[in-house]
């Protein structure tokens, strides 16, 4: 079985050390070797993850592996509610950011503008992930800056 994809992933039962039922990224080349890294925070929504993980036993324990939806910036394409209990509506064109709790479960933010600036609240809906159905990906270029950096 070949290894699957670099990505975020929630293990389905305990594999290389690591519990069921918790948030990871694969890296198919990460330090050691193929393995999981564990989130060790979150900044701005998005998990941040260990430089060093635990490399899986082989590549069968992969398939313990459930692949997520990447963390980013996504758009709803239809009307949904988070879930049965209908706490909360997205309707249709909505801008959302798409993050996970530790158990990588998913959570929806709904950034609003504030003056001049776009702002992503801390504390968002937590979503049924058949839901996700319902949410494109946008195309947000990611740069890392170094802190006091001129922005040009």
């Amino acid at each position: 079985m070949p290894l699957p994809p670099c990505g975020l992933y929630r293990t389905l039962a305990p594999v290389a050390g690591v519990p069921q039922g918790r948030l990871v990224f694969f890296h198919d080349h990460g330090n050691p070797g193929p393995g999981l890294y564990l989130p060790t925070g979150w900044s701005g929504n998005r998990a941040q993850f260990a430089e060093t993980g635990q490399t899986l036993p082989d590549e069968a324990s992969a398939a313990l592996l459930e692949p997520l939806a990447p963390q980013g910036l996504y758009r709803v394409t239809g009307e949904f509610f988070c879930c049965e209990k209908r706490c909360r509506r997205f309707e249709d064109g909505l801008l959302v950011q798409l993050g996970y709790d530790g158990a990588g479960r998913p959570i929806l933010f709904v950034p609003e503008w504030i003056g001049a600036a776009l702002s992503f609240p801390e504390k968002g809906f937590p979503l049924d992930a058949a839901r996700l159905k319902s949410i494109a990906p946008l195309k947000v270029p990611i740069v890392e800056r170094v802190p006091g950096e001129q922005v040009h």
